[in-house]
């Protein structure tokens, strides 16, 4: 995530990013799921996409209605906006916390009073003045449900991500092979995490999302292992057409599925893994001969490493071969 590293003076200083700004709204959407995310975590064989993204792209639809506001703004006088939706070094959590929508929680992420802790946020930027309102104050107390919770201690203290170790981080960002040590942890969580905002006390006083246009998916509550795992790149373009899913592209994707499908202790789901050993690509590739790894005995797997592993090219599958024989 270099990125952040590369536009972080406009990330720290808002005139940095447009030296005409004098004031900054910021906007919170609520998406509150209907059901628990952590029930989902032991229906092993089906995968866990994290809430947000079982439903058409926030950026749109939140987009648009900053845009609707920031034209109403322009149009009452001489007046320049600019809108942003995750599109540019903006903080927007930091801002909403200093415009008093929330605090900042332990877990890093924005927390209401009013709308727990299942929020996306946009801000506009504008050339006119406004009275700022007051900060948000801080209100998780002695609470630590979101240190405690996280599967792979991405939160080593309050307040602080290490967003090497995040689960949202792997699934989504990270472009090469998951780091074996973080695999098991990772359980059936395909797309993202939801563990630490589930399990936030706030969230009682979330309200149900009011925007149609960002309601779930019913195919997307819970897809199953077996036919993700069988996925093309046509097929994955299809079923996640209009999501944020569809910005990872099918090969991480199908990366996260595997290590799903090895985590499901389904010797039934075994065959998607072998299949995946024909992959073209050398990511999935790799994640199907971990998932055989942990769902076949040391016999069929070393019947599979004479047909398929003796014949592969790519070095990282060739270590993925070696580490599962060594440990099967």
């Amino acid at each position: 995530m270099t990125w952040m590293e590369e536009r972080s003076d406009q990330r720290a200083r808002p005139t940095g990013l447009w030296p005409g700004v004098r004031s900054i709204l910021v906007l919170a959407m609520s998406y509150r799921p209907e059901d628990d995310p952590l029930a989902l975590l032991t229906r092993r064989d089906r995968g866990a996409i994290a809430a947000y993204a079982q439903r058409r792209d926030y950026h749109e639809v939140l987009k648009g209605k900053l845009k609707e506001l920031g034209g109403f703004l322009s149009a009452r006088g001489d007046v320049r906006v600019k809108v942003f939706c995750d599109t540019a070094p903006v903080m927007e959590k930091a801002l909403a916390e200093a415009a008093g929508l929330g605090w900042q929680g332990k877990h890093t992420v924005l927390i209401s009073r009013e709308a727990g802790n299942w929020l996306l946020l946009g801000a506009i930027y504008t050339s006119a003045e406004f009275e700022p309102d007051p900060p948000g104050t801080d209100r998780c107390g002695s609470c630590r449900a979101c240190l405690d919770i996280c599967p792979t201690d991405a939160l080593p203290v309050p307040y602080r991500l290490d967003a090497r170790r995040c689960i949202s981080y792997l699934t989504i960002e990270h472009q090469g092979p998951i780091p074996p040590e973080f695999r098991v942890a990772m359980g059936n969580r395909i797309f993202g995490c939801d563990d630490c905002l589930a399990v936030c006390p706030w969230n009682k006083f979330a309200q149900q999302a009011a925007e149609t246009r960002l309601a779930a998916r019913d195919d997307l509550a819970a897809p199953d292992l077996r036919s993700l795992a069988e996925l093309d790149d046509a097929g994955f373009r299809r079923l996640f057409a209009g999501t944020p899913v569809k910005r990872t592209g099918r090969d991480r994707f199908l990366r996260n599925v595997m290590i799903a499908v090895g985590n499901s202790g389904e010797p039934t789901l075994a065959a998607s893994a072998v299949d995946r050993l024909r992959d073209a690509s050398p990511l999935v590739r790799g994640m199907a001969v971990w998932a055989c790894g942990r769902l076949l005995d040391g016999e069929a797997l070393a019947a599979l490493h004479r047909r398929y592993g003796n014949a592969e090219a790519d070095t990282h599958v060739r270590g993925e071969w070696a580490a599962a024989l060594a440990t099967a």
